[in-house]
């Protein structure tokens, strides 16, 4: 697959849902110019920034004429492009098996582990205990999940595993610990213990 090198990926710093992109364009040994966004300062609502996403939400990933928004939608556009079968299998099951995850990242996740972070991070308008209950209980079930597992699916790191670390490595920010879910907290090191594992601000 020939590189392209007009990649650029619209960030910031400590997005949980950024880093998702960055890890995997490390893992792929993609090339790409991060170009920050002054969210605080209303960089994302206006031109030439809403041109590319009119939600104004980050991240956006431009390759060429291509133009995405959404990590989820950036992975998995990346993981096919790019990445064979190893990081987004293209059998209905197993692919069924990743996506499902990709939904746990976007909503069970991202409505507690992150609120709870930009609740503390950001004095973000949160109910914090509705947050840490809620971020809590995925934990719990995602503890259960790996018990019986190194990864979240196929036996092998997926952009399921990669959906989800970012805001579950970050939950002490949030005021939530994962020490005593012993098999997500194993998994996160085995994460970070990849070759090519991108870091990120609080990790």
């Amino acid at each position: 697959m020939k590189e392209v090198s007009t990649r650029k990926l619209y960030a910031r710093p400590q997005s949980g849902n950024c880093h998702k992109v960055r890890l995997l364009l490390g893992f792929l040994k993609l090339s790409y110019q991060e170009i920050p966004v002054d969210i605080s300062g209303g960089e994302n609502r206006r031109e030439p920034f809403i041109s590319l996403n009119p939600l104004g939400q980050i991240p956006v990933l431009v390759e060429g004429e291509t133009v995405l928004r959404d990590s989820q939608a950036i992975l998995v556009y990346l993981a096919r492009k790019y990445g064979g079968e190893q990081w987004l299998p293209s059998e209905a099951l197993p692919m069924a098996q990743v996506v499902q995850w990709l939904s746990v990242a976007a909503n069970e996740i991202q409505n507690s582990l992150n609120l709870a972070r930009l609740y503390y991070l950001m004095n973000a308008k949160v109910d914090i205990d509705l947050a840490t209950r809620r971020g809590h209980a995925i934990l719990n079930v995602m503890n259960g999940h790996l018990a019986s597992r190194e990864w979240l699916e196929c036996g092998r790191p997926t952009i399921a595993d990669l959906a989800c670390f970012p805001y579950v490595a970050l939950a002490y920010q949030g005021g939530i610990s994962i020490e005593d879910y012993r098999h997500v907290k194993a998994w996160v090191e085995r994460i970070k213990a990849l070759p090519g594992f991108t870091p990120m601000p609080g990790m």
